[in-house]
């Protein structure tokens, strides 16, 4: 579990009060930042405390992280500094987030972020790392993986030496994050809650939190009864419960084809999730079909022909990373899942996208 967490309007500026007792005598902190705050300095850059050697380092969110990304910001931070980081903090969504997780874990670990992509490979502890999210959904902010594209798959490093030490949930910083984007991340949160509560994984310490989640998505994305601030502060919060509720169970179907299309086609993960669930009533019949509801009173359109162009080459890629992610689909079909699906059912389902 995350160890801390701050909650609340305004929180953010409390961070230079946080990290005052982690600072360690000649070791900066790092601030990892969404490239999208560059051009408003007063939001973000501004507030923050830099003292000594600390610097701010803005990533573009283009593409989702990958390891050579993770490899070379740590290279650059070991030649960089004679002393390792009292800390990474991350402040983004979800990509910059794992970035933040991978680059702190890295800094500890030898090797390449690829040799740890999997289930408790990693040996150190992580240098003390925390998140901050600035939109709200992926369960980045609380969840014991770091999602990376290798040059092989696409897979986290999942671990106990992942999580944050420390999260603040701010929930002013999410306030101008588009309605689409908004929409998409909201809806990874919201998959996550059904993949979790429809999964074998299932236990009463997950269900929790995914029925807590689940409940607040339909209060947040069906309801007219929240103004624009009660539904970013209870966002955050789905959020948070739909990571919980997965960090102890697992996620399913959705996710392990939105990696394979991420893997491939460089789709990102809250509308790559948005895409695939869409055609997965077969898998989650009430859950999709909330989910058509939702789109319908937002006034969202999924884009369409996504897999129209691509090779048979590329949906046998996009298949093989998918049914790679075993616990997926442990958790999705249970023990014998490899007698429900197979290559050719997903590639099917994927020239549907």
């Amino acid at each position: 579990m995350v160890p801390r967490v701050v909650f609340g309007k305004g929180s953010f500026n409390q961070l230079g009060q946080i990290l005052s007792s982690e600072r360690k005598n000649g070791a900066p902190f790092i601030y990892l930042v969404d490239d999208v705050f560059e051009n408003n300095k007063a939001f973000i850059e501004d507030r923050i405390q830099l003292s000594g050697n600390d610097s701010i380092v803005y990533v573009s969110t283009k593409d989702e992280p990958k390891t050579s990304q993770v490899d070379q910001l740590v290279s650059d931070f070991k030649n960089t500094y004679s002393f390792t980081p009292s800390g990474i903090i991350g402040i983004g969504g979800g990509s910059i987030m794992d970035l933040a997780k991978a680059v702190a874990i890295m800094m500890n670990n030898t090797g390449s972020a690829t040799e740890y992509q999997g289930w408790d490979l990693v040996d150190n502890k992580a240098v003390y790392h925390v998140g901050i999210p600035t939109i709200s959904g992926t369960g980045a902010e609380v969840s014991r993986t770091t999602v990376l594209t290798g040059p092989e798959k696409k897979l986290g490093i999942n671990s106990d030496f992942t999580p944050f030490d420390q999260v603040i949930l701010d929930p002013e910083l999410i306030k101008d994050v588009p309605k689409d984007q908004w929409f998409y991340t909201g809806m990874d949160c919201y998959i996550h809650c059904i993949e979790s509560l429809k999964g074998t994984y299932l236990n009463a310490f997950s269900q929790s939190y995914g029925e807590k989640a689940y409940d607040l998505c339909k209060e947040i994305f069906l309801e007219d009864t929240l103004d624009k601030e009660e539904a970013d502060a209870k966002l955050m919060m789905a959020s948070w419960h739909g990571g919980m509720s997965i960090a102890y169970s697992q996620v399913g179907v959705a996710h392990a084809m939105s990696y394979g299309l991420a893997y491939v086609l460089g789709t990102k993960h809250g509308i790559g999730n948005c895409i695939v669930f869409d055609k997965l009533g077969d898998y989650y019949p009430e859950g999709v079909a909330l989910f058509k509801k939702m789109k319908e009173v937002h006034k969202i359109d999924l884009p369409v022909g996504v897999c129209a162009n691509a090779s048979e080459e590329q949906l046998d890629t996009m298949a093989s990373v998918a049914l790679g992610l075993v616990p997926l689909w442990e958790n999705a079909l249970g023990k014998n899942w490899q007698e429900q699906i197979n290559a050719d059912k997903l590639k099917d389902i994927y020239r549907t996208l």
